[in-house]
């Protein structure tokens, strides 16, 4: 029977460590669903979703412009006295009289309809001004999203990289605590003296205060992620560790292509420039008359039925061309004009100065995920080496052909190239979101 039991006893252990790893994988959080998580609960791109609304609304505003405006009114006139008229007569034949033409009380109902002809080409240049600011609304929104997905991945790199860093604080700690077993060890028997065991209990001290500090910022890593996603500030935060290397394999010039094509903001700011030409051309339309077509149709009593009077219809109707033209306003016109010109000038400039600026981003950019490239690559050749040497100097120290102070060299130095390799690996992955996002081609991470 105790055949049979040492065996369930030896495996159950193994079973539950594997499912509960299997849960926390489980339950952890992918940066998919962190980015979904962020791009709901925004309230920066809840801003720019209801600038789009705002945007399609003054659009639709536009267009009501070509469209007859349908107007009516009521009102009540009360005169002091009835209108009328004095007849000389011709006397002696016809004598003088006073005749009366209307009544005191006046009832009037009137609906007008009216439709603009010709605005100086004023209400077209309006209406594809809101176009444009709809299509500049919609790309707006567009980069406000990738500055979220960019917000989010480097929250979450940076995560990983905690996470890395922390491993590594923590094994340090363990190496360091085992080579302090091992020096008061030696010190008992007499083999070292009690300075190498101050020192090697000082690193180990050392080590296990960096391990606080590696923890600490794991937590405000957390924390910052959680800001991200509108969640609790200490809701405890577990991701998947999806820190990879793939080497970019884009020239600067191709990057810088893509930018041109796809970079929100530039498109963003051609349209301003084009909306900017278009405000000119609204202005420059006060400089000619407005003409439209009116039809009004009116209902008169002497009560307020409407029913008309002794002296005048119940109701009547007219059509008419109507053109209004100010044509002197002390320069007005002109100067709106001018400050118009002026913003057009301003539009173009800052859409130059953007390209200028996106170009320099781009290379800062691409220069970083380069520098973090070769990081890497110099950061694992230094891990194979610190491992190794650290290996023979444990082994020397054992065999007492070594000191305390070559084996604690050789675990700083196998620590320090374990944490550069985490650094760079999350710099690689963090620079290559931020070229991403410069290019304006930062997406969910399935779709990249």
């Amino acid at each position: 029977m105790k055949i049979k039991i040492l065996p369930a006893l030896i495996v159950l252990p193994a079973l539950l460590a594997s499912f509960s790893v299997a849960a926390r994988a489980q339950s952890s959080l992918s940066l998919d669903e962190a980015v979904a998580i962020a791009l709901n609960n925004s309230r920066v791109l809840n801003i720019a979703r209801e600038g789009t609304i705002g945007a399609k609304a003054g659009k639709h505003e536009a267009i009501t412009r070509f469209l007859p405006k349908l107007s009516t009114s009521y009102s009540y006139v009360r005169l002091n006295e009835a209108p009328g008229l004095n007849f000389p007569g011709f006397p002696p034949v016809i004598p003088p009289a006073a005749i009366v033409t209307g009544t005191k009380d006046n009832y009037n109902w009137v609906i007008e309809a009216r439709q603009p002809l010709f605005a100086g080409g004023g209400i077209l240049a309006a209406y594809q001004a809101s176009q444009i600011a709809e299509d500049a609304a919609v790309i707006e929104e567009s980069a406000k999203t990738q500055d979220v997905i960019y917000d989010v991945k480097v929250a979450y790199f940076n995560i990983l990289r905690a996470q890395r860093l922390c491993d590594t604080a923590d094994r340090a700690v363990e190496m360091l605590s085992a080579h302090c077993d091992a020096a008061e060890h030696f010190f008992k028997v007499g083999l070292i003296p009690k300075n190498d065991l101050l020192q090697a209990q000082v690193e180990l001290a050392n080590g296990r205060q960096a391990a606080v500090k590696a923890q600490n910022a794991l937590e405000l890593a957390g924390s910052h992620l959680n800001i991200l996603l509108k969640r609790d500030l200490h809701t405890p935060v577990e991701v998947q560790d999806n820190l990879s290397y793939a080497p970019f394999d884009r020239t600067l010039e191709q990057c810088l292509d893509i930018a041109r094509q796809n970079r929100p903001e530039l498109k963003a700011a051609k349209l301003k420039s084009e909306q900017a030409d278009k405000a000119v051309r609204i202005a420059m339309s006060e400089f000619f008359p407005v003409v439209s077509m009116v039809g009004q149709y009116g209902r008169f009593g002497d009560k307020p039925d409407l029913d008309g009077s002794t002296y005048r219809d119940a109701e009547n109707w007219q059509v008419m061309a109507v053109a209004s033209w100010d044509f002197w306003e002390w320069g007005k016109s002109k100067y709106r004009v001018d400050a118009s010109r002026a913003a057009l000038h301003q539009a173009t400039d800052m859409a130059l100065e953007l390209h200028d600026q996106v170009a320099l981003e781009i290379k800062n950019a691409y220069l970083l995920l380069k520098e973090a490239q070769s990081q890497i690559d110099v950061s694992q050749k230094v891990i194979d080496q610190a491992r190794e040497n650290h290996r023979i100097s444990e082994a020397r120290y054992l065999e007492r052909v070594a000191r305390s102070t070559e084996v604690l060299d050789a675990q700083t130095l196998f620590t320090r190239a374990r944490s550069e390799y985490a650094n760079a690996l999350a710099d690689y992955n963090i620079s290559q979101a931020r070229l991403e996002r410069a290019m304006g081609i930062i997406n969910r991470p399935s779709q990249n």
